[in-house]
């Protein structure tokens, strides 16, 4: 072998070496080399009632492949918080009836464009009261109520205005629910820097960070959040995403504490939940009555994560987005009550006119 052929594959060598070195923590992703017990749950242990789904084509859609999976994960009920309103949502609801009518129910939907003018709150409280009666089940109100809507004055529409305050009695006199999501995590409004837990999440979504006073800082779009539900506790809330506290179970508690009225739903929080297992299952115990299963996204492959956390004790396993969490997960061994009342149970109880008989035995 020629001195040239020994010197070029020396440099190769080098050249690959410091490539190595050089990785991205994005591209950086070992195999963990622990061997632990444990193993993928790809079905629920029981019947569970997802309250956080999302089937934005309902009206028209062939719901066969969707049921088919909802089957392999044993999901025995979708509830479809894109139920919009009027006709598409009467679509919706025609389309469940005559292809799957114990399978999915859906939630109206309210536009807060023209909020604060003239005959707008009337309108609209009018049409919910139409739509609860066309068979929609609840209320979902998305995130961009408090971020996006403005008043015809030019102020922002907080979460809690008082000019909303009809919707909220009109909910508590109907007896449906409102799940409601206000805000993202609060990392999303930190400074984006090494020191922020979502920089990686923000790196690959940019779209997704805002300054801090963007269009108000994070604290006080969930205080109006807290505000609402102290105001109107005859209705009954189910706070998305854990209300994004997932990361403070404790200051989550005092919440549920003081507000009776309201529930939390552990959709697109799971892995704040899988890095603290002892904590987080002494949570689930002592607030059982409170918590409800929800996905958020349908993705079918994700959901074994969520059932993986909720039922087993494994060790040190991953979570299915490494942006979202580049931290192993534990599962919570949740005991068969609690875990009965996260599935389905407190959904039962809290949707209105869900079918029963998927859960008999």
């Amino acid at each position: 072998m020629s001195n040239k052929y020994i010197l070029l594959l020396c440099c190769l060598s080098i050249s690959l070496a410091l490539s190595a070195q050089d990785l991205s923590f994005e591209a950086y992703n070992p195999t963990s080399t622990l061997v632990v017990p444990g193993k993928k749950i790809t079905r629920a242990k029981y019947p569970f009632i997802d309250v956080h789904g999302h089937q934005y084509r309902m009206p028209t859609q062939d719901l066969s492949p969707v049921v088919a999976a909802m089957d392999t994960l044993n999901m025995a009920i979708m509830v479809n918080l894109s139920g919009r309103s009027a006709d598409l949502l009467q679509q919706s609801v025609q389309n469940i009836a005559n292809n799957y009518p114990n399978r999915f129910v859906v939630f109206a939907n309210i536009d807060f464009s023209d909020a604060g003018r003239e005959g707008w709150i009337k309108k609209t409280v009018a049409q919910l009261k139409e739509d609860v009666k066309n068979g929609a089940r609840g209320l979902k109100i998305y995130k961009s109520l408090g971020l996006r809507y403005k008043k015809p004055n030019g102020d922002r529409l907080a979460v809690n205005d008082p000019i909303l305050d009809p919707i909220w009695e009109t909910c508590a006199a109907l007896k449906i629910p409102v799940l409601i999501h206000t805000a993202d995590p609060k990392s999303f409004w930190d400074p984006y820097d090494g020191n922020n837990e979502r920089w990686l999440e923000l790196k690959t979504h940019p779209r997704r960070k805002r300054e801090a006073n963007d269009p108000a800082p994070w604290e006080t779009l969930i205080s109006e959040q807290h505000q609402l539900f102290r105001k109107h506790p005859n209705t009954t809330f189910i706070n998305a995403h854990m209300g994004w506290l997932a990361n403070d179970l404790a200051q989550l508690g005092r919440l549920l504490d003081e507000l009776p009225n309201m529930n939390v739903g552990i959709g697109a929080i799971i892995a704040e939940l899988g890095r603290q297992p002892r904590f987080a299952r002494a949570f689930f115990i002592k607030y059982q009555d409170r918590i409800l299963f929800g996905k958020d996204s349908w993705k079918p492959e994700e959901f074994p994560t969520y059932f993986r956390v909720l039922e087993s004790a494994d060790e040190y396993f991953r979570y299915h987005k490494k942006y979202h969490a580049f931290w192993p997960m534990y599962g919570l061994d949740l005991p068969d009550e609690v875990l009965k009342k996260v599935y389905y149970k407190n959904a039962l109880r809290i949707v209105p006119g869900l079918d029963h008989s998927a859960f008999a035995k």
